[in-house]
């Protein structure tokens, strides 16, 4: 039987379309990619930097002990800060990823009216350069660090769209766990110990149909002082438990490659 040109096009487009989809299961929100292939389990370690940098040290050791590469985010402000210099080098020594986080830690949109920008697209676009700048101190080029996850972990499709424009790629870390929550402190309504954290974790990989896979799971390279409860002493039994499980830790360019 012979099926009309236009019928084979549209089967051609469908079947195309289906192996795009069935290579890369890449989830996004307001235009930022948030997990990765849904089919592999790959998890990506992403650690994000502005003001704190006191548990850079161990964090380090246990991804050398553990043989694992992750993903770093600093704002400029980390970048310049000559405290943490001996640190940055050490992790691009390394070959962790590295890469932007803002230079300012600007709040690019509210808290509740999610579309309500409160910087302007100049704004947004000097304050991304600059952080770029402080990375090209450390030899890091915009090419080999194409991924830009935006302070506080809050942004809108304006800001996904600005990323795009510059040629970025916005990503933002993977709901349904309390990592994220691991620089709260004791005196906050929102704060979860870091066996609370811990816990969150591994409870959604069991009851989550597809587990932790493409999983971008972010955690704090430093906290306030104010936290004595460190959820970075709790890495290392964290990712045995997991890699016992045959989860492959990756870089987040790998994740998303």
């Amino acid at each position: 039987m012979k099926f009309p040109p236009c019928l084979r096009a549209f089967c051609l487009v469908v079947l195309l379309l289906w192996v795009n989809i069935s290579r890369a299961q890449h989830t996004l929100i307001h235009g930022g990619t948030v997990r990765g292939d849904l089919g592999k389990r790959e998890i990506a370690l992403v650690f994000t930097g502005h003001e704190f940098a006191e548990g850079g040290e161990v964090i380090l050791r246990t991804l050398r002990s553990e043989k694992v590469k992750a993903s770093f985010f600093f704002t400029g402000e980390f970048y310049r800060n000559p405290s943490f210099e001996a640190l940055i080098r050490m992790l691009k020594t390394e070959k962790h990823y590295l890469g932007a986080h803002s230079d300012k830690h600007l709040l690019y949109c509210d808290w509740v009216k999610r579309d309500s920008l409160l910087v302007s697209g100049s704004e947004f676009l000097r304050d991304l350069k600059a952080n770029y700048h402080e990375m090209k101190k450390f030899d890091i080029t915009k090419k080999e660090a194409l991924y830009f996850l935006p302070p506080f972990e809050w942004y809108n499709d304006s800001i996904s769209f600005w990323t795009g424009q510059e040629g970025l790629k916005l990503i933002n870390f993977t709901s349904g766990t309390r990592s994220n929550a691991d620089y709260t402190t004791p005196d906050m309504k929102n704060y979860r110990s870091s066996r609370e954290i811990y816990k969150s974790i591994t409870d959604y990989e069991i009851k989550d149909k597809n587990g932790l896979n493409g999983f971008i799971l972010l955690v704090h390279i430093g906290v306030s002082p104010a936290r004595t409860d460190k959820f970075y002493q709790y890495l290392e039994p964290l990712i045995k438990e997991l890699k016992a499980k045959n989860y492959t830790f990756v870089r987040i360019d790998q994740l998303l490659r």
